[in-house]
């Protein structure tokens, strides 16, 4: 396992970061052995970070770490997430101490180490979505979550970089988190650069370059384009939270980019985790898993390194013809 320092924190962390979430599931859809061996094997392989949130399995993500983390003899760092009910933003702080200390209930500990907001971001708030100035204004979210990092319920702070891009850059840029979570993948590496003009997709540009200013961590999240770029297999459970986008597009803009690359660099699952990893500006790349066999694959194609140039030279063919084979 290779190791990364964490924006500004000095954290080391495991550029695999095991999740917790629902696409991939394996903490809330598989039975409790295979929940407990797989964890077990992501520790012993020198994954030191976990990532969760309350509304992954309305809590059985947290609830089956609560007591996974006790079995374990590793000490992992772990994050988990606060997402505001929009229509009560009248009280932002009140929602985020509940969430934290509801979270830490369920996980049986006394602090996290990094507090994520988790809601969408734009221009004017509606269901699931805030405003920048929801979260920069006086009484605001990052008020909130700086005063549960005051009280030592959590060391860090962070937000997912979801929603409007303009509005992603304006709380990005404000440099107070110490994290973020960027959607960031084979299919969509607008937030590390400028896309050819064919390329289609929604554009983050300038995302990385703004967390980078304010020496902000930068979490790839996404890298498998909600399983999309790691197999054909559908399970039901793939959610696109990207604009210009939908679950059809993205399948044909898989087979476009595979069609290109072929299997010389692993499999596709593997392909798709190196170009994120491929990035020095990327802390560390959360994987979902449905099952231990993703991990181990996972694991493998960590250890395989960055992409090489060829691989990258065929992938801006295909930015520049708009993923046409």
């Amino acid at each position: 396992m290779r190791y990364r320092t964490f924006g500004r924190t000095g954290l080391r962390v495991s550029e695999l970061v095991f999740g917790g979430g629902w696409v991939g599931g394996v903490l809330i859809h598989q039975d409790d052995a295979t929940k407990l061996a797989t964890l077990r094997r992501a520790m012993n392989a020198g994954i030191n970070w976990i990532d969760t949130a309350p509304m992954y399995g309305k809590g059985q993500s947290e609830q089956a770490l609560g007591w996974l983390l006790r079995e374990i003899d590793a000490r992992p760092h772990l994050s988990t997430k606060v997402f505001l009910d929009s229509a009560r933003l009248d009280d932002i702080p009140g929602q985020v101490e509940r969430s934290v200390h509801e979270s830490l209930q369920r996980l049986g500990r006394e602090s996290v180490d990094l507090l994520l907001l988790h809601n969408l971001l734009a221009a004017s708030a509606s269901a699931g979505t805030i405003t920048p100035e929801h979260v920069l204004g006086a009484g605001g979210a990052a008020d909130a979550l700086e005063r549960m990092r005051e009280q030592g319920l959590t060391r860090h702070i962070g937000f997912t970089a979801l929603g409007d891009a303009d509005s992603c850059l304006r709380v990005a840029g404000s440099g107070r988190f110490d994290a973020a979570q960027v959607y960031y993948n084979l299919l969509n590496p607008s937030a590390a650069r400028r896309m050819p003009q064919r390329w289609t997709g929604q554009d983050f540009s300038g995302l990385i370059d703004a967390c980078k200013a304010q020496a902000t961590a930068i979490m790839a999240i996404r890298v498998f384009a909600a399983g999309v770029l790691a197999t054909d297999l559908r399970h039901g459970r793939e959610a696109i939270v990207t604009q210009a986008t939908d679950l059809a597009t993205e399948e044909r803009r898989a087979r476009a980019m595979f069609a290109a690359l072929g299997d010389a660099y692993g499999t596709r699952a593997q392909t798709a985790l190196r170009f994120a990893l491929t990035n020095p500006d990327v802390s560390c790349a959360i994987i979902g898993l449905a099952e231990p066999a993703h991990l181990e694959e996972a694991l493998a194609g960590a250890l395989l390194g960055p992409l090489p140039q060829p691989a990258l030279d065929a992938l801006e063919g295909v930015y520049t013809a708009g993923f046409q084979n």
